[in-house]
């Protein structure tokens, strides 16, 4: 009878104790992200470290040249740890920070970027330089104004324009790049009529990038001869294959 008694008492003991260890783990557990931030998706990763940044900054907006920084290093295999280590560093107030609270960030000489971030706050018109020099294509829609292309943003020479709270990630467009990497600038210099060489195993050149306030119109300004650019009237451009 004693024996039953205390295995029934053992067995109530254990359930009452098995609800406590989730919630241990639970406390123990981050509050908002994993350490490898590639396990979220890209939105995910937007809205962690833009969290982060706030609560270490006193509310203050994570820099978009910032950001893009850190969505480059979460792809080269920066945990999150580092991340916000970074981010203190830049702050002024982690460990070995050498700027002043507030100081901002400085963008480290050996990234290469490839995508940039462009933000109309408030609604308001911004322009932002491309790190490439093709045209832009939208990759990420990062604000909940959906992103439309020469409506809310678009392309102009060297930069993307965004406006109306359009908020996007854009990397170049591959369909309007250049496949070999061939290229050549041709100049009409003083309005006068040029031709530039051209590899005939390359295909047909299409205009790539207007360089000249003068207009490029085909046919008009330039065009193309089995192994040769031709530019008149002031067409400055850059050509390549698309």
């Amino acid at each position: 009878m004693h024996r039953l008694v205390l295995m029934f008492c053992l067995a109530a003991a254990a359930a009452f104790a098995l609800p406590a260890a989730p919630a241990q783990a639970q406390a123990g557990a981050r509050a908002y992200a994993p350490e490898n931030l590639r396990e979220l998706r890209v939105p995910d990763r937007i809205r962690v470290l833009e969290k982060e940044y706030a609560e270490q900054s006193g509310g203050r907006r994570l820099p978009d040249d910032q950001l893009e920084f850190y969505l480059d290093q979460i792809e080269s295999g920066w945990t999150f740890s580092r991340i916000k280590a970074d981010m203190a560093r830049s702050l002024g107030h982690g460990q070995g920070g050498n700027r002043p609270p507030g100081g901002g960030w400085g963008r480290p000489p050996d990234w290469q970027q490839s995508s940039v971030i462009c933000s109309s706050i408030k609604d308001r018109y911004a322009e932002c330089s491309k790190p490439f020099r093709g045209q832009a294509r939208l990759v990420e829609n990062i604000s909940k104004t959906r992103c439309i292309e020469n409506q809310n943003w678009g392309n102009r020479r060297g930069v993307i324009w965004v406006n109306k709270g359009c908020r996007g990630r854009f990397a170049e467009d591959q369909r309007w790049g250049n496949p070999s990497g061939y290229t050549v600038t041709c100049s009409s210099i003083g309005d006068r009529y040029t031709t530039c060489a051209w590899n005939a195993r390359e295909g047909r050149p299409q205009l790539i990038e207007r360089l000249s306030k003068s207009s490029c119109s085909e046919g008009r300004d330039w065009g193309y001869r089995t192994g040769q650019i031709w530019v008149d009237n002031g067409c400055r451009a850059r050509f390549g294959r698309r």
